[in-house]
């Protein structure tokens, strides 16, 4: 975030001519990704098996339910906690959890005992806050502006990648339990040692003040931060109308999880061909998110333009999908489950199905890189898009912690694909309503960029931060009352 006279800060760096520099937007948001494919990705392979791999899913609802009611709280805080620390520390404190996350289930296959998953859950919403608030700001403000939905598309594309591995390993490891209902142990542990690869892979993240854009510029201008600021900035999150208009949009974005992974694949498909249903789900998504991000930043030259021409395509193909889902969902029910479907033994009857959950992929994708496109096309710095993405992600998760309960209720299946689509299909016009009121075919300069409360931006000291480059008395007279954290 700039402020009005910064013109050091502001002046553009030397930049070298290699496409793989490390310190490139293209190579930390690579590094991001290959992050969430180790961590998240793996996550969402477990996910997507229905019930964590499980023949009862009560556990992992129990779970979910713990996981995501911490991550409301902490991906709100993820942010500011972003802001004070870094990324090293932010990333690999939440990478740390999943681990344990994983190592919960291989508990509960021996002793069947909720008590460790449903903590290690609770663990694991802290960790992912942390985590998804990083990556958010990573994602949204190292790229330059025009280039947002291609970054985008590329961490989508890698972190979907690790669903995909994800879901071959229990495909090939339970290949030949045919009738088996719950995973093995080795299923458990490798997704323990990819999700340890993703701590290690977290320290090679730089700090947004070293990243430098292709066009010169950095990602921040900004070096300091302190804990009272960052709680004064998340509290007017809550007083920025335009991230309220985002609210149903974060709320459905993983709510319809539940219904998909527990009431989709698991009931209608046996273990081994739910494997290999989330390597095409996954896959279904890298597919997607590359589709939406080449309309969100090529499609036409007004980049709001570009927006409401996206948001327009995930509509119509949202009401598609989801029509096809209200035809399937007609078929069965919890009174009546339907027979279990093999893809190798269940001929014509697989297709149609495996086609949907596809497409419940593909939209996915779709609908998320959309809103993270909307959320960064709001602003171009890392502190205030480190706060945009933690209130994301922190409404999302306590609409995912609502939809794990429902679920755990068995609320009829019929009524939970209606609200699904419903929520989906609420968010787009508010969506739209966002990109036409507030999205601009060029960036603002800094003395017209928003705060994170939607007002003009504060004096240099005013909220605690401290303009780089700046060496007056009275800058320095308050940078020494100010905490420095190393970079």
């Amino acid at each position: 975030m700039g402020f009005p006279g910064d013109e050091e800060a502001a002046a553009k760096v030397p930049v070298r001519s290699s496409l793989f520099r490390y310190n490139s937007p293209l190579v930390q948001v690579s590094l991001i990704g290959l992050v969430c494919f180790c961590c998240p990705g793996m996550f969402n392979a477990l996910s997507g098996m229905g019930g964590g791999g499980q023949v009862d899913p009560t556990a992992a609802n129990n779970a979910n339910t713990a996981l995501y009611t911490t991550f409301s709280v902490f991906g709100i805080l993820g942010g500011g906690i972003y802001n004070i620390v870094g990324p090293r520390i932010t990333l690999a404190m939440g990478c740390s959890t999943y681990v344990l996350y994983a190592g919960s289930f291989l508990y509960y296959n021996h002793h069947h005992d909720q008590t460790f998953v449903i903590i290690a859950g609770s663990l694991l919403g802290v960790g992912a806050g942390l985590l998804w608030a990083g990556q958010g700001a990573i994602m949204t403000s190292y790229p330059t502006p025009g280039r947002k939905g291609t970054y985008i598309s590329l961490f989508w594309t890698i972190f979907n990648l690790g669903g995909v591995i994800g879901g071959l390993i229990p495909f090939i490891l339970n290949y030949h339990r045919e009738n088996s209902e719950s995973v093995n142990d080795k299923t458990y542990i490798t997704f323990m040692c990819f999700m340890s690869a993703g701590k290690l892979i977290s320290f090679a993240i730089l700090s947004p003040d070293r990243v430098v854009r292709d066009d010169g510029t950095r990602c921040t201008n900004i070096k300091y931060s302190n804990v009272c600021t960052e709680a004064f900035e998340i509290v007017k999150l809550f007083r920025n109308w335009k991230l309220r208009l985002i609210i149903p949009a974060a709320w459905a974005s993983n709510f319809f999880y539940t219904y998909q992974f527990n009431n989709f694949n698991g009931l209608k498909f046996n273990l081994r061909t739910r494997g290999l249903n989330n390597v095409f789900y996954w896959g279904a998504q890298m597919i997607g998110s590359v589709g939406i991000g080449y309309v969100l930043d090529f499609s036409f030259k007004s980049r709001r333009t570009r927006g409401l021409v996206g948001i327009g395509v995930v509509a119509v193909l949202g009401t598609a999908i989801w029509g096809g889902g209200l035809a399937s969902q007609l078929n069965y029910s919890f009174h009546k489950l339907p027979e279990r479907l093999d893809f190798k033994n269940s001929g014509n009857d697989f297709a149609g199905p495996f086609v949907l959950y596809f497409c419940y992929g593909l939209l996915d994708a779709m609908f998320q890189s959309l809103v993270y496109w909307v959320i960064g096309a709001l602003a171009d710095d890392s502190e205030t898009l480190s706060r945009y993405a933690g209130f994301y992600k922190g409404v999302q998760s306590a609409g995912a912690a609502v939809a794990w309960q429902v679920d755990k209720h068995k609320v009829p299946l019929l009524n939970q694909l209606i609200i699904n689509w419903a929520l989906t299909t609420l968010s787009y016009p508010l969506l739209g309503l966002l990109v036409y009121l507030a999205v601009n075919d060029e960036s603002k300069s800094a003395e017209d960029a928003d705060t994170a409360s939607g007002l003009p931006p504060p004096a240099s000291m005013k909220d605690g931060y401290i303009e780089v480059g700046k060496s007056t008395p009275a800058a320095e007279r308050d940078a020494s009352q100010v905490p420095r954290k190393s970079t």
